[in-house]
Formats: structure tokens, sequence, C-alpha cells
């Protein structure tokens, strides 16, 4: 069995700087909570780029579709060494553009996002241009459950497959939210995966906080030669920190000093817990 005990480590630093930002003006810590886990893997397991090849012209590309998690967008690149650890204490302020969307003068990130459902249609047109260059990149969207009320997303996808994209993979991050309501309550998307194939792509679903499912999920890509890749993840809001998780009042949140201080010692107290009860299971 493969050990993931480094990936679980890096994404617990992740979180220690997702709960950190969301102080001082606050930022989208549910999402980004979420989505850890996928960006981590990612990063760790998946993309070929690291900080010396970030304009390389064979890189894969990573775009944050639903680019208010880019918390955790953040705080995987400063860990992995993209970005000075530095930064982050800059978060809001006029002295630095580390804001609550992301933006391209941070290396690592590709493309400004923050209007949900458009960062799709610029990753066709990546995938596209790789196509015609006849050129190793690959692209990775990284979108919202909530996201795909938008028609660009569905649009998207029917060019994609048109143009046998199969250089495109989008990952949903299934966390069943969007603001504050559940997805299903507002307009409901069930069933994810025949819809996302009658549109063309060759889709599965996995836990999208286990790496050993998205390692087996992304071992080969694609899934499906001359068709788009599509990962739904299913997640947990506010993954790690058992009392915010599936609030749908904490889509976003200013905590206080003293209430980041008591929020880290929950998720390190969590996470003890987790390693707890797998280590019982192993037994």
């Amino acid at each position: 069995m493969t050990d993931h005990s480094e990936l679980e480590a890096l994404a617990l630093r992740v979180r220690e700087h997702v709960i950190r930002l969301s102080t001082g003006g606050g930022c989208f810590i549910g999402a980004s909570l979420s989505c850890t886990d996928l960006i981590v893997h990612l990063y760790s397991r998946v993309l070929r780029i690291t900080p010396a090849t970030v304009r390389d012209p064979e890189r894969d590309y990573l775009l944050l579709s639903k680019g208010h998690d880019v918390p955790a967008l953040y705080g995987t690149l400063v860990e992995l060494g993209f970005m000075a650890r530095e930064r982050l204490s800059r978060h809001l302020t006029t002295e630095d553009s580390i804001y609550w969307h992301p933006n391209r003068s941070v290396a690592g990130i590709e493309f400004h996002s923050g209007s949900l459902g458009h960062l799709l249609s610029v990753g066709i047109g990546l995938a596209l241009d790789a196509k015609l260059r006849k050129a190793k990149n690959r692209v990775f969207v990284l979108l919202g459950d909530g996201e795909l009320d938008e028609g660009t997303i569905w649009e998207g996808l029917l060019v994609a497959s048109a143009k046998q994209l199969d250089n495109l993979v989008c990952i949903v991050d299934r966390n069943e939210f969007q603001a504050n309501i559940r997805t299903e309550e507002l307009i409901p998307l069930e069933p994810l995966l025949p819809k996302f194939e009658a549109f063309g792509a060759k889709a599965l679903r996995v836990d999208g906080h286990s790496f050993s499912a998205l390692d087996a999920a992304l071992a080969t890509l694609p899934l499906a030669p001359g068709r788009p890749t599509v990962v739904v993840a299913d997640t947990v809001r506010g993954r790690g920190l058992p009392s915010i998780e599936q609030r749908a009042d904490r889509w976003f949140a200013n905590f206080t000093a003293d209430e980041v201080t008591a929020l880290l010692a929950e998720l390190h107290g969590q996470a003890r817990a987790n390693l707890h009860s797998e280590t019982l299971v192993v037994r």
C-alpha cells in the first residue's frame, strides 16, 4: 500500500495557511478547505511543473476556475517553493497582490479568476493550442460544483469534445454547497456523471479526500483517447475543522486572532484523531 504520510502532512500545513488567511479581512475558508487535498495531490503527484519550470512551454497548466479557493493554492505554492512564505502575511494589503482571487503576478498562477464559469473556456483554448502544436501540455481546470450552473461550462464541454481535447482534465470540487446554500436545494445537479458523459467527456467519481483514490483516478490520463476527462471529487466543505464542516454560514469567514488560534488547535486535534483511527483500523 502506498504511503501517503508526506501528502497528508503537506495538506495539514496548507490547511494551517488557509486558517491563518481567514482573519484580517477573511477568506472563503469552507471551499478552500474542501479542495486542499485536490490541489496538494495535483501538485505533488500529477502536474508536470516545478518552481523551476513555471514558464516552461511544455509544462502542465492548473487553472483554478473557482478562484475564491485561492488560499489553498497559495498555501500549496508556498509549501512547494513557488512563492515566498512571507508574502502570505501581506494578504489583502496594498503591499502585494495576494488577494481573494488568483493573480498572475504570483509565480505558478496561470490566469486570473473570480467570476465563475470562465476558466474552462480558457483551458480549452490552451488545450487546443497544445494539440495544434503537437505539444505535451496537459490542462487541468478545477471547478466548483455551484459553478456548474454556468452555461459556459456545458458549452465549453461540447467544444472540448468536438475538438477531441483528451489533454484537458476537469476536476469538480463536489462539496455540495454554493455560497450559503446547498446545490441540490437551489439548482439540483445530480446525476452528474451521465450529464458529463452526454456532453462527450469520460467521467468518473472519486473520494476527493482520499489520496489513494486520487492516485488511482489520475494514474493514467486521458481516461479515454479523444475525449476530455472529468473527475467529480466528493469533498466536505470545511474539511479538517468539525466545528465548521458543512455549515452554510462558513463559506466566507473573518475570524479574530483568538478564533484562528482555537481553529488551529482544532485542526491538529482532528488530524491526531484521524491518525489514531487509521492506526486502529490497520491493527
